[in-house]
């Protein structure tokens, strides 16, 4: 199957990613400059915001503004020790000092000096996730470093099995620093059996990720590591397009949620993505991690774009197997906002036009309604991770 680079796997494509068009400077074609952003972005974001249009292109311009400020602290020495956006769309740097905190201030953005911060919370975590490798415990649906309220948080579904009170007790020696939160649903991955799906593999349905390439030149597709657990072979519209060749999820063992496809010969996955029917094709032109609650959508086969806030990097989740198999703690993941569901897997997450991850699980039974603005939840692996690990590079526009 030939897929020309202009238009394989956009707008009918599963799960592909949805982004901003960098303009650069770009004029249109009736010689008006190009906008900012992809207008349609811009509606999904002040539909999911409740906020005008205006405002939620404001909110872009001031959570780009202020991540490049964060960027030009890094270089000039100044520590932080983790960021977050706010509900407002305002960044605050954690400090280690006063003075550090002041020379933040200076450069424009709010400073705190946390009672414990990014690094002490990411020991406590670590902590919990070597527990939760020697015994798996079912019923905690997730842990992971809540930098707003500066703790450890613990969600829980069911705290009656014996794995999930040692967790638990574990987890309650750290005082203040941890968080529990019950009442959480149970998680799953989102890859389900559908007929007439968009990529799919031995009766399974994902959704597409990214491309990239090796240093020689080899394309990748990068995807939930669930999606492609014993290396199937991968089909658009019925049709071979890949070979998995990597994931790190194994069913039952302490997994991180990445793998790679080796696409064939002759096809390729496009740098410009669909937007479900809301417009022309978009580029993608990065992959900067965005910080905690910064807004971004997703695309996925199943629940289409949908957008939200990202919530918390670093994330343990406990996954629950519908099948009957046994459970599996996912590390590394990122928590968000945006609503998904089953089949949505692999597909893209996009903050501006910087892409960001793909749809690893989410609550089951979850179902988004009302489109774009959808209320809900779900974990993404980030892709700045994927790709560090397997040495490759994003493919852009």
């Amino acid at each position: 199957m030939r897929i020309s680079r202009k238009y394989a796997f956009v707008a009918a494509a599963a799960g592909v990613l949805l982004s901003v068009s960098a303009v650069g400077g770009a004029q249109a074609q009736n010689g008006d400059p190009a906008p900012r952003y992809q207008p349609e972005m811009v509606r999904a974001l002040a539909a999911s915001l409740g906020v005008t249009e205006d405002a939620a292109e404001q909110r872009l311009d001031q959570q780009d503004a202020q991540q490049a400020r964060l960027a030009g602290l890094a270089k000039s020495g100044i520590p932080a020790d983790g960021a977050f956006f706010d509900a407002a769309g305002k960044l605050t740097v954690n400090t280690d000092s006063a003075a550090a905190a002041e020379k933040v201030e200076r450069a424009g953005l709010t400073a705190r000096v946390p009672s414990r911060g990014q690094a002490e919370l990411g020991r406590i975590k670590a902590k919990l996730d070597t527990l939760a490798a020697k015994r798996v415990p079912t019923g905690v649906a997730s842990w992971g470093v809540d930098l707003a309220s500066d703790t450890v948080t613990v969600e829980v579904n069911s705290d009656r099995g014996p794995a999930a009170k040692a967790f638990l007790a574990e987890a309650g020696k750290y005082g203040s620093a941890v968080k529990v939160v019950r009442g959480r649903q149970e998680l799953v991955p989102q890859a389900v059996i559908y007929p007439g799906s968009r990529m799919t593999f031995n009766g399974y349905i994902c959704s597409v990720g990214y491309g990239a390439h090796d240093r020689n030149g080899k394309e990748y597709l990068v995807t939930a590591g669930h999606c492609v657990e014993d290396l199937p072979v991968l089909s658009y519209d019925n049709v071979r397009f890949a070979r998995a060749t990597h994931t790190r999820f194994a069913l039952g063992s302490r997994s991180v949620d990445m793998g790679v496809a080796a696409i064939d010969a002759g096809n390729s996955v496009a740098t410009s993505v669909g937007t479900w029917g809301n417009s022309s094709p978009v580029a993608v032109s990065g992959s900067r991690r965005a910080a905690s609650g910064a807004a971004l959508c997703k695309s996925g086969q199943t629940t289409g774009w949908t957008c939200g806030t990202v919530g918390s990097y670093n994330v343990s989740v406990t996954y629950t197997d519908q099948h009957g198999g046994p459970d599996t703690v996912v590390t590394g993941l990122a928590s968000s906002t945006v609503c998904t569901e089953g089949g949505d897997s692999g597909g893209a997450y996009i903050s501006g036009n910087q892409a960001q991850g793909m749809t690893s699980g989410g609550p089951t039974g979850q179902q988004c309604t009302g489109g774009v603005n959808s209320r809900g939840s779900s974990y993404f692996q980030p892709l700045d991770d994927a790709l560090s690990y397997y040495g490759l590079t994003l493919n852009t526009n």
